[in-house]
This record gives C-alpha cells, sequence and structure tokens, in this order.
C-alpha cells in the first residue's frame, strides 16, 4: 500500500440487506471520483439471519454474536476482492478501505445511547492487504448525536448549487433527506421506512426480494384506516436531528396495528408504499418548502410507482435521478464510506453537526492496519 495513493475502497451493505455495494474511487483531484462498481449477493440464509436479527425477531447469544461479526466481515472482504479483481486493481494501489459493516441496532436515545455495525474488520484487513477504516457511526453517537445520517456532507459537496435550494432523497431501506440550502446550509435526517418494509411484506407473500417497480403495490388498493394509524406513530412527529431503522420500522410493527389483518397482501403493500410516499413527501414541505428540485438516489429511485407517487404529491418540483448530475444513484452511499475512510485517514471530521445534533465536528472511525507480522529480530534492533 502507498501512502499517497488516491484510490480508497468504500462498502455498504444497507438497511435493505439486499448486496453489499462496493466502489474503487478515486480521489486525485480531492472531489470523489468512481472508477469501478460491483454488486455483491449476499448468501441467502445469512441474509436471512441479519434480517431476523435487525428487526428483532431473533436474539444472538455471545457465541453465536461472534460467528455472524466474522461471517458478515468475509461478506465484506469478498466483495471487496471481486471488485479489485474485476478492475484489475493491485491491493498496494488502494490506501484503504471505508466499511460502514451491517447496522443490527441503532438506539440514539435514552439514557446510553448507541449503534452498532457488526462485521469484523480485521478479516476485511487480513484478506484484502488494505488498511480498512470502520466503525464511523459511534464517535457522532458519543458526542451527543445521532450517528446518522452521514451522506449529507457529501451531498453538499457533489450536489450543491448556489443560490438554489435542492434536496437529495436517499430511498435504502430507511428514506433520508439532505436539504442543500440556497445560502450553503445542510439540513439531513431520516423520514422514516422506504424500502425496508417493502421488501419484506414482499418476500413473505411473495418470495421476491423487493417489488420490482412497485407492480405489487399497484395491484392493491391504500387503506387509509391503516395508513393513518401508520403515519400517527411518534418519529413522524419527531423534530430532527433524528434517525430510526429496522429495530422500529419492521413487520412486527406492523401486524401490531388491528387493521392489517383485515387486508389483502396486496392492499397492504399499497398502503405501505403510499406511507412512504407520505412520510417522505411531508418531510420535504415542512423542511424544505422552496426547494424546486428533488434529487433520488438508492434502491428506490427503480420503483416507478413509488416515483411516480411522490411527483403527485410534490408539485411543482422536478424529481430526478442523482445519475442526471452525474451522481450514480446506486452507489452513491458506498462512495461516502471512501470519502469518509479518506476523512479519517487524514484525520478530518466526516460528520456535519448541524444534522446529526453532535456537539461538534469529530473524525469518525477506527483505522484497522493490513501491516504484515514484524520479525522478532527486527523488534528486538528496534527497527521500524
Amino acid at each position: 500500500m502507498s501512502a499517497t495513493a488516491t484510490l480508497y475502497l468504500g462498502l455498504i451493505s444497507g438497511t435493505s440487506v439486499d448486496s453489499i455495494d462496493a466502489v474503487l474511487v478515486d480521489f486525485a483531484d480531492a472531489l470523489p471520483h468512481p472508477v469501478a462498481v460491483h454488486s455483491h449477493p449476499w448468501p441467502d440464509s445469512l441474509r436471512t439471519r441479519m434480517l431476523a436479527i435487525a428487526q428483532g425477531e431473533a436474539s444472538l447469544d455471545l457465541d453465536a454474536f461472534g460467528r455472524l461479526d466474522v461471517e458478515i466481515g468475509h461478506g465484506f472482504a469478498d466483495a471487496a476482492l471481486a471488485l479489485l479483481e474485476e478492475s484489475n486493481t493491485p491491493s498496494r494501489n488502494v490506501r484503504a478501505i471505508g466499511s460502514h459493516g451491517q447496522t443490527v441496532r441503532h438506539r440514539p436515545g435514552g439514557d446510553y445511547p448507541f449503534t452498532l455495525q457488526i462485521g469484523d474488520p480485521t478479516v476485511i484487513a487480513e484478506r484484502c492487504h488494505i488498511d480498512v477504516v470502520a466503525d464511523f457511526r459511534r464517535s457522532d453517537v458519543a458526542a451527543g448525536g445521532q450517528g446518522a445520517p452521514l451522506l449529507p456532507a457529501l451531498h453538499a459537496m457533489l450536489l450543491a448549487r448556489s443560490g438554489h435550494t435542492r434536496v437529495v432523497l436517499n430511498l435504502g431501506g430507511i428514506a433520508n433527506i439532505t436539504v442543500l440550502g440556497a445560502d450553503g446550509g445542510v439540513l439531513g435526517f431520516d423520514t422514516g421506512p422506504a424500502n425496508g418494509l417493502l421488501d419484506a411484506w414482499c418476500l413473505r407473500h411473495r418470495g421476491e426480494p423487493f417489488d420490482r417497480d412497485g407492480v405489487f403495490a399497484l395491484s392493491g388498493k391504500v387503506d387509509q384506516a391503516l395508513l393513518t394509524a401508520l403515519l400517527a406513530d411518534d418519529y413522524f412527529a419527531l423534530s430532527p436531528p433524528k434517525s430510526t431503522g429496522r429495530e422500529h420500522f419492521h413487520l412486527a410493527w406492523l401486524t401490531t396495528h388491528p387493521r392489517f389483518a383485515l387486508l389483502s397482501p396486496a392492499d397492504v403493500q399499497a398502503t405501505l408504499l403510499e406511507l412512504t410516499a407520505r412520510s417522505v413527501s411531508t418531510a420535504i414541505v415542512e423542511h424544505a418548502p422552496l426547494a424546486d428540485e428533488v434529487l433520488i438516489c438508492g434502491g428506490g429511485v427503480h420503483n416507478g410507482a413509488l416515483v411516480r407517487r411522490l411527483e403527485a404529491l410534490l408539485p411543482g418540483r422536478l424529481l430526478r435521478s442523482t445519475g442526471h448530475y452525474g451522481v450514480d444513484p446506486d452507489f452513491l452511499e458506498a462512495t461516502a464510506f471512501a470519502w469518509l475512510a479518506r476523512q479519517r485517514v487524514l484525520e478530518l471530521p466526516g460528520n456535519l453537526p448541524a444534522v446529526t445534533g453532535a456537539r461538534g465536528p469529530r473524525v469518525l472511525g477506527a483505522i484497522y492496519s493490513s501491516k504484515s507480522f514484524v520479525s522478532s529480530e527486527r523488534m528486538l534492533s528496534g527497527a521500524n
């Protein structure tokens, strides 16, 4: 590995747990320039276990937790190595890997707030022979912040336009927005569920990991009574900074509503799509009333039914994929963690306190070295 290398590799598996996104990013011009991408599938059995844990449907003893941490780490290493092989990139040319890990719990409130991402970074470093930066969120939480979202800083860098207010909408398992103000100000927060509930319900009733183009949702009708009950959840009324995850918005949360049992699976899916569209559009209207552009990224950009519903709820605003502005909507999150890895290596802050609520800027993440074993003779001689 060259200390002056400008290549960084970003890895993320989001709350949908659909795959591992890997991107190789060149920072030769300071701004991130993706040069290769790879989407790596999770084994079905492992994905099922991760979802069950994230949604509170299964618990882990310490032995199972330790094994899962290492198993997920190997999954991330597999994704990184596949990207390096496909792009014909030697490990020595990459300065560091930024690995988000897999979130299994995110509890930024309470007396002892915490956030937990697993996927052993030492496994990734050992197998890839590249330094790994991981555990990005906990420093922000320790400083009184939400630990999320962490993408708004990169959104501002890539997509802000002076004198113009824009919204960047990330439709992952959870939806979040970044408001890029005309004055340079940045606001961001999680609005609530996006693909997470839609994917989980589709998998349960159709055996498919996601609702392709919203076809399942379009086959049903929105139930207003269930929608009203879902939108009454306290989370939607909270003021930012705020963040959430599958530990809150999961299928057990959905099934606690009595109305749910009276509906067909298709009607529930249609109502879940409307829940995402309503909660997102309400957040945009309330917190970005002057924005006339909404730039969409994340897996939900491919759900035509969801995008069309958002267009209907946000009249007068132009909705476009971030790809229209040269930013790949499917790999923006992975690019962000390559950038966060670079920030850590350069000892620069990665959070935006105005977004997360932290007491101030913080250098995020810990570095896990890939350096090889140093012989005992060199250690005794004091050689470096």
